[in-house]
């Protein structure tokens, strides 16, 4: 096996995997940056306007949660007026994941206490200045590990874009068993195939175990506060 991995990773290989890899994190940050804006508007909207704004952001979670994100990846390669496909299915990763994101901050701004909005109004605080310096830094510190939770989801789903030919890391896994012949000499058979999938499944491995420690210590230190708090009250 490790005379197999050595002739298959040749350095145009290597390179060729590892370009996937990049793009799979490049997406992944435009993604969840993108989401972030968009699904914190939608959840301010439909947290604090009763009214139709607040109605119409209501429906498009209702509408992106229950549909699969993979439909969505389709439609907007097809007709979305973007210039290029990494535009384009980074639009439709965006809309998507932003409904699943106002979700979240929207459970972190319902965790915020109400009295909290007249402590600051007794102080001259308008509600703009209350949302950006009570309100939404308290929401965040409490949803950054369900946040990253979702940062681990996207990082899968990227894997969608192999099938409308978004050169990825799981294109160019496949892709690369095609190069084998022409860069090694060698015929591509089942244990090529275990070598190049598996590598993928190691980068992939990678990026998410760390994401999952970072998560598992934020908890940790989530739960550790009520306790730390209890001794300094003692």
């Amino acid at each position: 096996m490790i005379e197999v991995i050595t002739r298959t990773f040749t350095p145009e290989i290597l390179t060729y995997l590892l370009g996937g890899a990049l793009l799979v994190i490049e997406l992944s940050v435009v993604i969840v940056a993108c989401s972030i804006v968009f699904g914190l508007v939608l959840a301010l909207l439909r947290s604090y306007d009763k009214f139709i704004l607040g109605r119409l952001a209501g429906v498009y979670i209702e509408i992106f949660r229950n549909t699969p994100n993979l439909m969505w990846v389709l439609i907007c390669y097809v007709y979305a007026p973007l210039p290029t496909a990494f535009l384009r299915c980074s639009f439709a990763f965006v809309l998507f994941t932003s409904a699943t994101i106002a979700e979240i901050i929207r459970g972190g701004l319902n965790s915020i206490p109400r009295g909290q909005f007249e402590a600051a109004a007794s102080q001259g605080f308008n509600f703009v200045q209350t949302l950006l310096y009570i309100i939404l830094p308290q929401c965040f510190q409490n949803i950054v590990p369900t946040l990253l939770s979702q940062v681990i989801t996207v990082v899968k789903d990227t894997s969608f874009l192999s099938m409308v030919a978004v050169a990825e890391l799981m294109f160019r896994s496949r892709n690369a068993l095609a190069l084998l012949p022409r860069y090694t000499g060698q015929t591509v058979g089942i244990q090529q195939v275990a070598v190049i999938f598996g590598f993928a499944a190691l980068i992939y491995f990678a990026i998410n175990f760390t994401l999952s420690c970072v998560v598992r210590h934020m908890n940790r230190r989530k739960r550790a506060k009520p306790a730390q708090k209890a001794e300094q009250a003692a």
